[in-house]
């Protein structure tokens, strides 16, 4: 990843938590054409957040890279999360 950019994590695989190694990203939902609007989302103190979009919570891993995720499915490539299709 890009020094400075936001992770992008989706929700594609239904799955109850999803671990992440940052505080701070981006959830789209699931993968496009079903994504919701691309909200920033912000831990801050805490260790779990929902996005109130899709109702996915993520749990800050600091065990994970900030580009790793568990489910690793769960991680948008960039050209995904930037709405790029081939």
């Amino acid at each position: 990843m890009a020094e400075g950019s936001t992770p992008v994590f989706h929700n594609t695989p239904g799955v109850t938590r999803v671990r992440i190694g940052v505080k701070e990203f981006m959830c789209m939902g699931a993968l496009p054409p079903f994504d919701h609007p691309h909200v920033f989302i912000d831990m801050g103190g805490d260790t779990e957040a929902i996005c109130p979009y899709c109702s996915t919570v993520y749990v800050y891993d600091p065990s994970l890279a900030p580009d790793e995720a568990d489910p690793k499915e769960c991680i948008a490539s960039p050209a995904v999360a930037h709405g790029v299709t081939a």
